[in-house]
C-alpha cells in the first residue's frame, strides 16, 4: 500500500492493447511493451519505436498492433559514463549535439563521437528495421529524445514519456475489465 492505495505492477499478462509476437514474450522489458502500446494506441501501425534511455532501443510494431522485437544497444549516457569511466582523462560533458564533425577540442571530440556516432547507430538500426517491417512510422521517446530527434530526418514524431503513457493506458485497460466484471 502507498498513499491509502495497492500498488499494482504492469507485468507481461496485462493487456495492453498490442500482442507480443516475440518467441519468449517474459524475456521482453515492459518498459519496451508499454511504450509500443501507448505508440500504437496514439498512431497505428506499423511503427518503430525509438527510446532513448539507459538503453537505447529500437522497437518494431506491426500493422495489426504486434510487437515483433527490436535491437536494444547501450544508452547515449550510458556511453558516455562508461567512456569516462574507463579512458583516461576524458571529462564528463554535456549530451548535446555539437557544431561540427571534426572536434578541435576534446569536448568537442567527445560530442561529435558520442552524439553523432548515436546519430548513425539510430538511424542505421531504424533503416534495419524497416528492412524488415516495411515503410513505418517512427516515434522517439525517453529522456534524450528532444535532444536527438532534430540530427535525424528519420525520426517523425517526439513522444518523451510514451512509457508512462503506457503504463497509465494498462491501469485504465485493468480498471476497465475489474469494472465489466465487478471484481
Amino acid at each position: 500500500h502507498y498513499l491509502g492505495r495497492r500498488a499494482w505492477v504492469v507485468t507481461h499478462d496485462a493487456d495492453l492493447g498490442i500482442a507480443n509476437g516475440t518467441p519468449a514474450p517474459e524475456q521482453v522489458g515492459i518498459d519496451r511493451l508499454v511504450a509500443a502500446a501507448a505508440a500504437y494506441a496514439r498512431y497505428g501501425g506499423p511503427l518503430v519505436v525509438v527510446d532513448f534511455g539507459t538503453a537505447t532501443t529500437v522497437n518494431a510494431i506491426s500493422a495489426h498492433g504486434e510487437f515483433l522485437g527490436g535491437a536494444i544497444a547501450p544508452g547515449l549516457a550510458t556511453a558516455h559514463d562508461a567512456l569516462v569511466a574507463y579512458a583516461a582523462k576524458l571529462p564528463p560533458i554535456p549530451l548535446a549535439l555539437p557544431e561540427r564533425a571534426i572536434g578541435r577540442t576534446t569536448r568537442e571530440a567527445m560530442q561529435a563521437g558520442l552524439m553523432l556516432g548515436y546519430v548513425g547507430l539510430v538511424e542505421g538500426l531504424i533503416r534495419s528495421v524497416q528492412e524488415e517491417l516495411g515503410p513505418a512510422l517512427v516515434v522517439a521517446t525517453g529522456g534524450l529524445a528532444a535532444t536527438m530527434a532534430p540530427a535525424t530526418a528519420l525520426i517523425q514524431h517526439v513522444e518523451p514519456h510514451l512509457t508512462l503513457h503506457g503504463i497509465r493506458l494498462a491501469h485504465e485497460r485493468r480498471r476497465a475489465a475489474v469494472g465489466a466484471t465487478g471484481g
